[in-house]
């Protein structure tokens, strides 16, 4: 599925653990997410999925939901554009 990433940052706490957030659009759904991210080395990633702002269609977020478990590629990119902004 086409989406757009809209902004992403990632910071690391002191235990040098990971917590970064990226908003972004799905196509052909009304809303924007945002989706958290969390973890302790880098490489193993837990994740909170919200809508960013104001609530939506419960349908489409359990849509997106859904396609953030099986699209390995689309959450590797979230992650990947929350990482880089560590860079700039």
């Amino acid at each position: 599925m086409e989406y757009q990433i809209i902004k992403a940052d990632m910071a690391q706490d002191e235990e040098k653990h990971y917590l970064g957030h990226v908003t972004f659009t799905l196509a052909g759904h009304q809303s924007q997410y945002e989706i958290t991210l969390f973890s302790k080395n880098g490489k193993d990633w837990d994740y909170s999925l919200n809508f960013a702002g104001e609530s939506g269609i419960e349908e489409e977020f359990l849509k997106a939901d859904e396609l953030l478990e099986e699209d390995d590629d689309m959450f590797d990119a979230l992650v990947d554009a929350a990482m880089e902004s560590m860079a700039k």
